[in-house]
């Protein structure tokens, strides 16, 4: 088996081994090929490294209601850590919170919308008045007004179309970010910057999921205005006009 080894020099404690936790829990889940996590310590990461090949319709189509499945998989809250892990976690190289709530519109207010938001706003990454629409957002999402009936699902957390790995074997997952959370959220990452027969696994996902709510497609932005004030955390540029922008689409 080839190895891929992921390393990092002074890491904030944690940061491998909350990734390695996550591989696990989303592995055992089933569904999705999920990289094997072969060692881990505070300063690196091994992991299984997938062969390449190209993109094909019929891996997408297997990939999406895969992914379902592995959703269903489930977990105990909105929010809280993968199996094996008892601490917060990371998207990138940003920390995360990994509290246990009850509700999704909560969890996505108080955990994904007002803390990046405010990083970002602190980092010059976002403006006052667009910082504005977003806590208006999360006045909405607090409230409950796009919250359904779904419980809380075993997601990747990060996934955007560089985590997904074509194989001759299929799709391979990498670097996650996981926890409980919604449904809608990895599958709105998958198109956040494009991703290979993206129609083919959403329409495969939607025909293997029984949790969808209805009208998920018209939620798809909603769930990309968490990873979109990441970036305008840790990059700036447009990242920030870009998150106003579709969360007043919720106002």
């Amino acid at each position: 088996m080839e190895t891929y080894r992921k390393q990092r020099r002074h890491a904030p404690a944690g940061f491998f081994a909350v990734e390695a936790a996550g591989l696990r829990w989303l592995a055992a889940a089933g569904g999705v090929r999920v990289a094997r996590v072969l060692a881990e310590g505070p300063e690196f990461l091994e992991i299984e490294r997938f062969a390449p090949a190209p993109p094909s319709a019929a891996a997408a189509h297997e990939f999406g209601a895969g992914l379902a499945r592995m959703h269903d998989a489930g977990a105990s809250a909105f929010g809280v850590a993968p199996d094996g892990w008892d601490g917060d976690g990371f998207i990138g190289n940003a920390p995360m919170t990994l509290d246990p709530e009850p509700s999704w519109g909560h969890f996505y207010a108080h955990q994904r919308c007002l803390p990046f938001a405010r990083a970002a706003h602190r980092a010059g990454g976002l403006s006052s008045d667009e910082l504005g629409v977003i806590e208006s957002l999360a006045g909405r999402l607090d409230a409950g007004d796009f919250d359904d009936d779904a419980p809380p699902a075993r997601i990747h957390g990060d996934l955007w179309s560089g985590n997904v790995l074509w194989t001759p074997d299929g799709v391979g997952l990498i670097d996650p970010a996981a926890h409980g959370g919604h449904r809608v959220t990895d599958l709105a990452m998958l198109g956040l910057f494009g991703c290979s027969h993206l129609g083919a696994i959403l329409d495969a996902y939607a025909a293997e999921s029984t949790r969808l709510p209805d009208g998920w497609r018209d939620l798809l932005d909603l769930h990309r205005v968490h990873p979109l004030l990441v970036h305008a955390q840790l990059f700036g540029g447009g990242y920030g006009t870009q998150a106003a922008s579709v969360a007043a689409r919720y106002l």
